[in-house]
Parts: C-alpha cells; sequence; structure tokens
C-alpha cells in the first residue's frame, strides 16, 4: 500500500507569458529517497521553490500529510515539517556551527520577545533544551570537532554537511536538497552520499534531491524523476530512466536518437 508523504497534481506556475512547470504530478513516498534530474532550465528548482512556498502555483495543489500547502508563507511550511538547502550556501556569517546549526531550530520555541528579555526560568530551560538539541545533532552528524568554528571558514563540503544539520534541526520530515554536490570532490560526495542516506535510514527522513552528478544520483536515489521543460518526463529507478530515448535526446539533443 501506498504511503505518500507528498502529493503534487497538476502543479503549474507562470511567469507571464513563461511556463516554468506545467501539470506536473508526483508522489512522494514515506522516508523515500526521491531524486529529481533534468537538463538546464528544465524547472527542478522552480518545483522546490513551490513546495517550500518561495512561489505560489499558478494551478494544482501541493498536499503534505495530508494538508494543502498552497498559498502558505515558508515558515508555515517549514513549521507543518518541511525544510531545504538551496545550491548557494546560506550559512549565517560570523555565528558559529552551533549557533548556525542551533537557528534551524528557532521556529519551535515558545518564549516571547519580553520573556527573552527577563529570562525567567522556563525561557533559560527552553534555550537550553535547544542548545542541547543542536549539539546532540552535531554530534550525530559527526561534527564536534568544528562545534565552535565559524561556519563560514571550513571547508565547502563541511559547510554543506552543516547546512544540512540545520535543515534537520527544523524538525522537518521532508528535507529538500538542492544540488548538495555541487562544488565537491569525489571524496566529499561520497561522503555526502553516506551522510544523505544515514539522514534517511537513522533519522526516519525523506529527501527529495536535484543534482546533476548522474553517478551520485545512481548511488543515492531509490527512484528519480525527470523534467524537461517544466514537465513529466520519465519516472523509475536510475538504471531504466537513463536508457529512455527520450531522456537520452532532453540531454544530449535531437542528434543523440
Amino acid at each position: 500500500m501506498s504511503d505518500s508523504i507528498l502529493k503534487i497534481k497538476d502543479l503549474g506556475i507562470r511567469f507571464g507569458g513563461l511556463v516554468a512547470l506545467d501539470d506536473l504530478t508526483i508522489d512522494v513516498e514515506r522516508r523515500e529517497i526521491l531524486g529529481i534530474i533534468g537538463p538546464n532550465g528544465a524547472g527542478k528548482t522552480t518545483f522546490l521553490n513551490l513546495i517550500s512556498g518561495v512561489y505560489l502555483p499558478t494551478s494544482g495543489e501541493i498536499v503534505f500529510n495530508g494538508k494543502r500547502l498552497n498559498g502558505l508563507k515558508p515558515y508555515a511550511i517549514t513549521s507543518l515539517g518541511i525544510s531545504r538547502t538551496f545550491q548557494n550556501i546560506r550559512l549565517i556569517p560570523y555565528l558559529s556551527v552551533l549557533e548556525n546549526i542551533a537557528l534551524g531550530g528557532v521556529h519551535k520555541m515558545k518564549a516571547t520577545i519580553g520573556a527573552e528579555l527577563i529570562m525567567g526560568k522556563k525561557t533559560r530551560q527552553e534555550r537550553k533544551e535547544w542548545i542541547d538539541a543542536a549539539k546532540a545533532l552535531i554530534a550525530q552528524m559527526n561534527l564536534g570537532d568544528v562545534t565552535h568554528a565559524d561556519a563560514v571558514s571550513l571547508p565547502y563540503g563541511l559547510q554543506r554537511k552543516v547546512e544540512i544539520a540545520r535543515a534537520i534541526a527544523t524538525g522537518a520530515e521532508l528535507i529538500l536538497l538542492d544540488e548538495p554536490g555541487a562544488g565537491m570532490n569525489a571524496q566529499e560526495k561520497e561522503e555526502l552520499i553516506t551522510l544523505i542516506k544515514d539522514v534517511r535510514t537513522n533519522m526516519g527522513k525523506t529527501i527529495l534531491v536535484i543534482e546533476h552528478d548522474m553517478k551520485m544520483i545512481g548511488a543515492l536515489v531509490d527512484r528519480v524523476v525527470v523534467l524537461n521543460f517544466g514537465r513529466h518526463l520519465a519516472e523509475g529507478l536510475v538504471d531504466e530512466v537513463k536508457l529512455d530515448p527520450r531522456v537520452i535526446t532532453a540531454y544530449l539533443g535531437e542528434g543523440a536518437r
């Protein structure tokens, strides 16, 4: 029986006369690692922007755990259990690894501004639990050696790991990763594959990942969806999809057929 955490039905968005995404229907299974691939301009990042509330869809619907997301603000979608990373790492400069990761859980704090100023017993306890949760995540992701380091001074691969940890710190069930392997060398990509699989297996997360590196996609995902010119082109196991003549043509051009 299907156990979909995310249901995308007839989803579309237009920017003026440009159709960026059109009539897209996808089900994402709970605890699945689903890859989204396609040539440049296929609509992959636009798709993540729609799920995370950055863009509002022109048509169709997005349903997460039975709740319709259309029209919700990004912070509301985060509170429901979806978080993301971006193509370009967006760590906050001059904050430590611990502080960057802890910020992922700030939306769960109940203390008001007034309570923060007074710093009463309940507020102090909540703050301690918040920081302790971030420290536990740091330990789980083997970042203990850089806990207090300036996050943006770290090597690229570690910065990406911190960004993923911050997304997990939100408490999200579904994590959207936008080209997490971009700019990484082969060893860093291998480590990233292991990390993402551990996040699914040991933390019970569902992961939707955009990636251009087909070798990395083949080693990482359970299933892949191919987009082209904003439309659903193919779907299935990586080894099957990459042999699809339509996919070969989309990536390599008409001469590939």
